[in-house]
């Protein structure tokens, strides 16, 4: 079959590779439909995040298509729609996956619109209810609210969690798109004071893909038992903190990723996605922001987007 390798040099190169097949009887294998990209992706390019050792080396966090061959008497059979979480390889043709790691699409959904609900919803949801524990009518802060991440978790805390929304943005066209999307209050970094803004609305949760030098100033303005959750550290990775501040308030600071949880784990996040997310979905109260599809051989100009920090949303690759 066919995939989008990465060669030594980082760049996308549509290759053939050896075809997918099942290792455990609860293994499924799907016919890949759409998939979507995640700035995982641009850091596996870069030769900073490898997968899992039990996944492909070609990337791709999530994915939605037809199931090919699924375990007997299991969840799913051949010819059902379904979405899925991966720890890499959605870049391809085919992939095969644990059952657990498989999602019905929710009903009256493209394969387009499924591909991008995985890895970011799962990643919002894993962060806000089980990590965060956010709690109804709490104040919620999202670094970085235009992105696919973003939007999921300005959606989720908002319309699910019944949370107040803080989320800063790249520009005041953003801040209105997140607006549109559930955000009580948008803080433009190249104008605003961030710190000033988190000053006048205490996050009792953030979910931090950013980190840098500002962080430690921002952990400042939570109020007592605030949870400031770290996904990665666009910025830089440092930052001075007056640790102070965590045992007079009960503050925690914990380090999160998805990728790096077992298959068992991913599955019991999957289900409580599916169980509290799904029904909003399907009332329409909230949808996927997709900014662009691309056939999956452009994948390099969908890289190219996200790195120049062009999208509302996510980017979508269609086989």
């Amino acid at each position: 079959m066919k995939a989008m390798t990465i060669t030594p040099a980082g760049d996308l190169l549509w290759a053939d590779v050896p075809e997918p097949e099942r290792h455990a009887e609860f293994d499924v294998k799907l016919s890949v439909k759409a998939c979507a990209v995640n700035r995982a992706d641009l850091m596996q390019r870069a030769g900073i995040y490898a997968p899992p050792p039990e996944w492909p080396l070609w990337p791709g966090l999530e994915c939605a298509g037809v199931v090919l061959e699924a375990p007997e008497g299991g969840r799913f059979k051949p010819g059902d729609s379904v979405c899925a979480l991966l720890g890499g390889g959605g870049y391809a043709e085919r992939v095969v996956v644990p059952e657990g790691m498989c999602m019905p699409l929710p009903k009256g959904f493209s394969f387009a619109q499924a591909a991008a609900l995985p890895e970011v919803y799962a990643t919002a949801y894993l962060n806000l209810r089980i990590v965060g524990e956010i709690q109804r009518g709490e104040t919620f802060f999202i670094n970085g609210g235009e992105g696919g991440l973003g939007v999921a978790c300005i959606q989720l805390a908002k319309h699910v969690f019944g949370a107040k929304v803080v989320a800063q943005v790249a520009s005041d066209e953003n801040g209105e798109f997140c607006r549109s999307l559930g955000a009580d209050v948008v803080s433009n970094r190249f104008k605003d004071d961030l710190v000033k803004t988190l000053e006048a609305n205490p996050p009792n949760v953030a979910i931090d893909p950013v980190g840098g030098p500002l962080m430690g100033k921002c952990i400042a303005t939570m109020p007592y038992r605030g949870r400031w959750i770290s996904l990665a550290s666009m910025a830089g990775p440092e930052t001075t903190l007056d640790v102070n501040q965590l045992w007079r308030k009960n503050l925690r600071v914990i380090g999160s990723t998805l990728r790096s949880r077992t298959s068992a784990e991913k599955s019991q996040i999957l289900a409580g996605l599916v169980r509290d997310v799904w029904p909003v979905f399907e009332s329409g109260a909230i949808a996927p922001q997709i900014h662009a599809k691309y056939p999956l051989r452009e994948a390099a100009e969908a890289h190219r987007t996200m790195q120049a920090g062009e999208n509302r949303g996510k980017l979508v690759l269609e086989v």
